[in-house]
């Protein structure tokens, strides 16, 4: 079992508040986007009373409530809209990720254009490039870097999604720096990030079966799944214990586990449990 495996301390911080809300408040509680991709997670939530608002069209038709940003972030503009309306905001943005914002406005600020490695459909990646005033530019791979819009004399600043695979965020920097660009590289993967990676490789690479627990949705859990199955071709990934089939343990002498940051550590211990039973 990875000790890295669960929430990680900003999903953990973002979950907390939306109960403390759904605890004190007298407004309805709203979430601009699931608070994390973890789909129990939101349908408990849901089960009291959490709606989940899911574009700006829709945030502009409240009229009373809270909203509560979710641990992805989002661009300025929801900010701004909320702010006009009048309604309250309760911010679960990940730390880690707001140092981000603020790191491409500064950036801008003194000149430089913003380069994100990372999804371009994240929402966190969609959030980053909210706060890009000149436009932001997004690389998920080394090999779509040939065609960027990359000139010379022009200067730049690498920013990195949170939960980006860290040997892949290495191999563009190592091309960027072949190129000769004026370029300035801010490694901003989460250390929890890369810790629950160089782990789950680890593991991976020391039993004969892997368990990969996470949301579909959830783009860390999908790089830990890409990470284990380059170490063990035997590598499963399920979201809960229900997906979990006994029969592929079978004929294997070890077993290992991690799971990803939105991953509640009930769901862990059930997949866990139903592991050593078997």
């Amino acid at each position: 079992m990875a000790k890295t495996a669960g929430f990680c301390f900003g999903v953990k911080r973002a979950v907390e508040q939306v109960y403390e809300q759904i605890e004190k408040a007298k407004k309805p509680v709203y979430t601009y986007g699931p608070i994390i991709h973890n789909q129990e997670v939101v349908q408990d939530l849901e089960r009291k009373g959490v709606r989940v608002v899911e574009t700006l069209e829709e945030l502009g038709q409240l009229s009373d409530g809270i909203v509560i940003i979710r641990s992805h972030g989002v661009g300025k503009q929801v900010y701004d809209v909320l702010e006009k309306k009048g309604i309250q905001i309760v911010d679960a943005t990940c730390p880690f990720v707001k140092k981000i914002h603020r790191i491409v406005q500064e950036q801008e600020r003194a000149g430089r254009r913003i380069l994100i490695a990372g999804d371009p459909n994240h929402p966190e990646v969609r959030g980053i490039c909210g706060w890009s005033g000149k436009g932001a530019l997004v690389i998920n791979d080394p090999s779509q870097m040939e065609n960027l819009p990359l000139r010379q004399g022009e200067s730049w600043c690498l920013v990195a999604q949170t939960t980006f695979n860290y040997n892949k965020f290495q191999d563009l920097v190592e091309k960027f720096e072949k190129k000769g660009y004026d370029i300035l590289v801010l490694n901003t993967i989460c250390s929890a990030t890369q810790e629950r990676q160089v782990e789950a490789s680890r593991i991976a690479s020391e039993v004969d079966l892997m368990i990969v627990i996470g949301d579909k949705k959830s783009s860390n859990s999908q790089k830990l799944y890409e990470i284990c199955q380059k170490k063990c071709k035997n590598t499963y990934f399920i979201q809960t214990v229900g997906d979990f089939n006994p029969e592929c343990m079978n004929s294997v002498r070890n077993v290992g586990i991690t799971a990803g940051a939105s991953t509640p550590k009930q769901i862990i211990e059930e997949v866990h449990a139903n592991a050593r039973a078997k």
